[in-house]
């Protein structure tokens, strides 16, 4: 069920979705449903966050990109410009290797400006059910195994006790070295697993003691909330609870979104992937 007061977006065949301005909004794609909120710091028009969701012309390769630009306003405004065109290239890859690699060039380019980013790539590969991840310095995303019933953080085993799997790597953030190689791994997906990501602000927030919430602490606060609610629900209830815990003072920009699998659009029909494979002549589908 659909949120009141939440805006709803269908992911179609070759579209670049969203981008690094506030928003909230409910989305889906291809055996998968997302809730995304961002909202830039301090009401800026422009955050350091972005967050893109793309779908490929055939369907089945639905991607998304979560990155903290250092930086805000126009600098931010034109690296979320060259993200897009980089997601455009590569959206019809089912590999995010070459995309992961392009992306870092990018920023290593703007090194002279300081310039770096975090980031979470995501490739679901809707026909195989499976989940590529990438993460470049990110904080850790949280994972939800249907079958277990359990929260764990994606983080390597040496980082993390919590971590559910070991082969799970680290990566330098993006624009460091030109030369880093960056590794993912692949997750099987089964209807109603779910996957959080966030940005830093999430655990960096502070009570009247200044005490940081943490991992830890942000990881109780996802135990405490049921999963059968909606991804909207789930999400507002998370922020709720972080916000009060950080007595309504945020430190930063804050992205949270909250990804269920199994259900989401159905194929796309003729006519879309028609619509789709126009796209690529002339021009991608823009939101």
């Amino acid at each position: 069920m659909t949120t009141p007061n939440v805006e709803s977006h269908e992911l179609k065949c070759m579209e670049i979705w969203s981008g690094h301005r506030s928003v909230e909004n409910n989305t889906v794609s291809r055996g998968l449903e997302a809730w995304i909120f961002s909202e830039p710091y301090q009401g800026e028009s422009n955050g350091g966050d972005v967050h893109y969701l793309s779908l490929c012309v055939g369907g089945i390769v639905t991607r998304m990109v979560l990155a903290d630009v250092s930086g805000h306003g126009s600098e931010v405004a034109q690296t979320s410009t060259a993200l897009r065109a980089l997601l455009r290239k590569f959206m019809n890859s089912k590999s995010q290797d070459g995309l992961v690699a392009a992306i870092n060039r990018e920023f290593t380019a703007l090194e002279q400006n300081s310039r770096f980013a975090t980031a979470v790539v995501l490739t679901y590969l809707s026909h195989k059910k499976r989940l590529l991840v990438t993460n470049a310095g990110h904080p850790h995303p949280l994972f939800f195994r249907k079958e277990t019933g359990r929260w764990r953080f994606l983080a390597p085993r040496n980082d993390s006790d919590q971590a559910e799997f070991e082969e799970s790597p680290s990566n330098l953030p993006l624009g460091v070295l030109d030369s880093t190689a960056y590794t993912n791994f692949s997750l099987p997906i089964h209807e109603g697993d779910m996957l959080l990501l966030y940005t830093d602000a999430f655990v960096e927030a502070m009570n009247r003691e200044e005490t940081l919430l943490g991992t830890s602490g942000l990881k109780r606060m996802v135990d405490a909330i049921s999963t059968e609610t909606s991804c909207a629900d789930f999400g507002r209830q998370l922020r709720n609870a972080v916000t009060e815990y950080a007595s309504g003072v945020s430190c930063d920009d804050e992205t949270l979104i909250v990804l269920r699998f199994g259900k989401g659009k159905s194929a796309p029909g003729v006519m879309e992937r028609l619509g789709g494979y126009a796209s690529v002549l002339m021009g991608e589908r823009s939101n």
